[in-house]
């Protein structure tokens, strides 16, 4: 097999935590991660999650000592470390609003053919749900449980 490119895809993302089995209740109860495992390393914990699309990039919660909200600044304002894709951005707006998270307004870009919206997950990292007509297909993996409704 010949070697094309030395790197093929972002593999995964590192999301600090103070409180890694609060974490993973949150990031499961509130984004549907699926909580893949858990382990120690280098003297605290792992944990990898995984989201429904059959070719999503895994988040990895690590557990430290050092609290650090983590965003970007872009331009002297708060930007997200990530985006998370939603087929129908909403509905997810919605959804996280009726679980009673802070979530920013709705914004649309051009004439439509993206919208996010921020919100911070329980440890303060500020996040982004984003939706665009470039978004790859969505297919997902056998083994995760489809929404209700």
């Amino acid at each position: 097999m010949s070697q094309e490119f030395a790197f093929s895809r972002i593999g995964y993302v590192y999301v600090p935590t103070t409180q890694i089995d609060e974490s993973i209740a949150w990031y499961t109860e509130n984004l549907e991660f699926k909580l893949m495992n858990k382990f120690q390393d280098r003297g605290s914990y792992i944990a990898v999650l995984h989201h429904p699309h059959k070719n999503s990039i895994a988040l990895l919660l690590i557990e430290t000592k050092d609290k650090q909200e983590l965003e970007i600044t872009r331009n002297g304002n708060p930007f997200p470390i990530m985006a998370i894709n939603c087929p129908d951005i909403e509905f997810t707006h919605k959804l996280l609003k009726d679980k009673g998270l802070i979530v920013e307004d709705l914004h649309t870009l051009g004439t439509g053919e993206a919208k996010y919206f921020y919100f911070r997950d329980n440890e303060g990292n500020l996040l982004e749900a984003a939706w665009s007509i470039w978004d790859s297909k969505y297919e997902y993996k056998e083994d995760f449980v489809k929404r209700k409704g």
